[in-house]
């Protein structure tokens, strides 16, 4: 199996397709990377902007260039020495009637071929399909539903009907679908499949079926063994049934092929014992973020902007908020679920559904893995979870007999269930709610991170990175992402406020006083957004998104424009502050990240547009386009020429030398503010809080640079 020394994650759609990627392939070579990463590739739903909605895995896009293209595009990749490695998407597809399978189910209901690939309770009666903008009857009697040939109308959605049903008033061939239209606020309440998380418009997939495996992946099989695509990134595995037979399967039928996940491990969890190189990285972006925050400054800037707020505590509300409401249907699923496993207990209805909502609020992580069989691992963790959550009760109820379904081998409906639910609750509740109520330094609100632990020392980071050397030595290193909430280099400038909270009054100062947290956090954002540029374009957009995940005094569902438009006006005008020395040294602090990404252990994957400066806040912002002709052609200048040349050197070198990234990772002694260490032949050393190193005979920085807060040396070292 040949591994990558590097990766290159491509967004495609927004202005890139494969024949504009194609003219970049020269650039990329002379960057550094060895593979191409790129956004999934198949057909999706109209107007797809990131192509996770996909309608058709066994196509691919069209629009951007269909297979053709995508083969040209991997040979002009490897006539450059460059692999290919392409993002799949097996939990879910687009809910919609693009959707080929779904428009057939739709149409025949459960006689449809496809009726068993769709994660779709049928015993609960007809599938709903919560899409109407008002209550079915309520636009039946306003003219608004009609019957066009075999299709029913309702606006601009048109939906298949069963073969002969098309006749009379709306309501009759309505009733006699499988499924039946709903007014969009029944979803929560009331759906009769699983969705990705909480989205309306993705429905999820049974790949635990074998043949819905194949069928799946029919595609991507193809593409791997005609030697057009080298590498495979699996999405959402947590999603899933099984992962782990998943995975096997995969592994099986692709034995030489590298295969990464996208799992959030929270804590001290440990990577399942999985047939796959590792994960997409976001583990070590959290570890390389917290050793270069201090963890003294995060406390006074805690006290002089949250100083009430518990992390714990907002977290415990809103996966109590987002179970009773937004997972609501799910929730009745699991009751219903528990209540036909045991029916012999005395418990009423409402004692499973306390019981259920206490387990998942105290699970410490995304989920447990226990499919037919269930580990001694994860047999403690369910019983522990159940036992902490009794400890918030007046009195234990359901939970030690949910404990013990939960455990039960012979019950594996409802424990794989409930395995798909937490993690919903825990990224609803935590990345999409929490962390925008607990907001004392937002650089510690990121994917996979525990915000109330924003830091860490030097030996607990070796500590770390030597276990990550054991466990994931092939994984992904990731810093930025399609699905960080900040890029890396607007993570560092927020990280720099740690080490001087002294700069807090000039950061606050740049924006009126507003309700809490809305003022620190339009700080921060702004702060953090502000070397982009076009503030007053996306800081409002952004603080629109994060007043309504936040879920409190306005949501998407429902808006307050009273209590928002205020606070999009402020951010429509506000003037970044001028804070010149803290600047330099969130480049300092930048620039450290980078080196550690890449030469830790594991495969550093780049985003699009990070090799240099890159100032993105949470999507869609950190999917804006990236100039790649201002790249191509060299011109920058200033920071963003310092950390391409950082960047270039580094890439470069692991390119030409492997081994050296073979090697085991070994700590070495520095001084205070200082990390330092060894991969073979090359010393690492970065400064923790972004001033300049002194300056040495280094690799890098070269001897036309100034001295950084990175030297990268050769060293007289023993390989192995």
């Amino acid at each position: 199996m040949k591994l990558p020394t590097a990766t290159y994650r491509l967004q495609f759609r927004n202005g890139m397709d494969f024949a504009r990627a194609a003219t970049l392939v020269p650039y990329w070579r002379d960057l550094g990377i060895s593979h191409l990463y790129a956004s999934p590739v198949f057909t999706a739903a109209t107007g797809s902007t990131h192509g996770y909605d996909v309608i058709d895995p066994n196509e691919v896009e069209p629009l951007l260039g269909g297979r053709a293209g995508l083969e040209g595009l991997a040979s002009a990749l490897q006539a450059q020495g460059i692999g290919l490695i392409l993002d799949i998407v097996p939990n879910h597809l687009a809910f919609s009637p693009e959707t080929p399978w779904l428009d057939d189910v739709l149409r025949q209901g459960e006689d449809s071929a496809y009726a068993r690939y769709f994660d779709i309770d049928w015993s609960a009666g007809r599938l709903r399909l919560p899409w109407l903008p008002a209550p079915f009857e309520e636009m039946v009697e306003q003219g608004k539903i009609s019957i066009a040939g075999d299709r029913i109308q309702a606006g601009d959605l048109t939906l298949p009907l069963r073969p002969g049903s098309a006749t009379g008033d709306p309501r009759t061939p309505h009733d006699a679908q499988a499924w039946r239209l709903t007014h969009w606020r029944t979803e929560a309440a009331a759906i009769t499949h699983r969705r990705f998380f909480t989205v309306t418009g993705l429905i999820g997939m049974r790949v635990e079926d074998e043949q819905v495996f194949e069928d799946m992946h029919r595609l991507t099989f193809d593409l791997i063994d005609a030697g057009v695509a080298q590498g495979l990134r699996v999405d959402h595995v947590d999603g899933l049934a099984d992962p782990g037979t998943y995975l096997n399967r995969l592994r099986t039928r692709l034995p030489d092929t590298p295969i990464w996940i996208e799992k959030i491990l929270t804590g001290d969890e440990p990577l399942p014992d999985w047939p796959v190189q590792g994960t997409t990285g976001y583990e070590a972006a959290v570890a390389i973020a917290r050793v270069l925050t201090d963890g003294t400054g995060v406390e006074r800037i805690k006290a002089a902007t949250q100083p009430d707020a518990d992390f714990r505590a907002e977290l415990a509300a809103a996966k109590d908020q987002i179970v009773t409401t937004e997972l609501m249907a799910e929730l009745d699923a699991l009751t219903d679920l528990a209540m036909a496993a045991d029916a012999t207990t005395e418990w009423g209805r409402g004692h499973w559904r306390d019981a259920i909502v206490a387990f998942i609020g105290a699970f410490p992580r995304y989920r447990s893995y226990a499919a037919e069989a269930v580990p001694e691992a994860d047999d403690a963790l369910i019983r522990d979870t159940a036992a902490r959550a009794a400890k918030g009760l007046r009195h234990p109820g359901a939970l030690p007999d949910l404990a013990r379904l939960l455990t039960d081998p012979d019950r594996p409906a409802l424990r794989v269930r409930m395995q798909q639910v937490t993690g919903a609750a825990i990224a609803k509740a935590q990345e999409d709610t929490a962390f925008y109520r607990f907001v004392p330094l937002l650089s510690a609100n990121e994917v996979g991170s525990e915000p109330d632990e924003p830091s860490m020392d030097v030996r607990a980071f070796h500590a770390a990175m030597q276990d990550r050397a054991r466990t994931q030595p092939a994984g992904l290193t990731l810093l930025s992402s399609h699905d960080t909430k900040r890029s890396a280099d607007a993570r560092a400038r927020l990280i720099a406020l740690s080490h001087d909270p002294g700069a807090l009054p000039g950061i606050l100062d740049a924006v009126p006083a507003l309700p809490d947290p809305w003022s620190w956090y339009l700080a921060q954002s702004t702060w953090a957004g502000a070397p982009d540029g076009d503030l007053h374009d996306r800081l409002p957009a952004h603080l629109e998104k994060a007043m309504r995940e936040a879920k409190r005094d306005t949501t998407w569902t429902d808006p307050d424009p009273a209590f928002e438009q205020p606070i999009l006006d402020a951010a429509a005008h506000v003037m970044p502050p001028d804070l010149s020395d803290l600047a330099r040294r969130a480049e300092g602090i930048a620039l450290a990240q980078a080196a550690l990404q890449l030469t830790v252990p594991g495969i550093p994957d780049i985003y699009q547009g990070t090799e240099i400066g890159n100032y993105r806040l949470t999507d869609p912002d950190n999917r804006a386009e990236v100039d790649f002709d201002r790249l191509a052609d060299g011109a920058v200048t200033g920071f963003d020429r310092v950390k391409l040349s950082l960047t270039r050197a580094l890439l470069r070198l692991r390119r030409d030398d492997r081994d050296a990234f073979a090697t085991p990772y070994r700590p070495v002694d520095a001084g205070p503010g200082q990390l330092s260490f060894d991969r073979g032949p090359i010393r690492v050393t970065v400064s923790t809080d972004g001033t300049p190193l002194s300056e040495a005979p280094a690799i890098w920085p070269p001897a036309d640079l100034e001295p950084q807060s990175v030297r990268i040396e050769r060293v007289e070292t023993s390989r192995g």
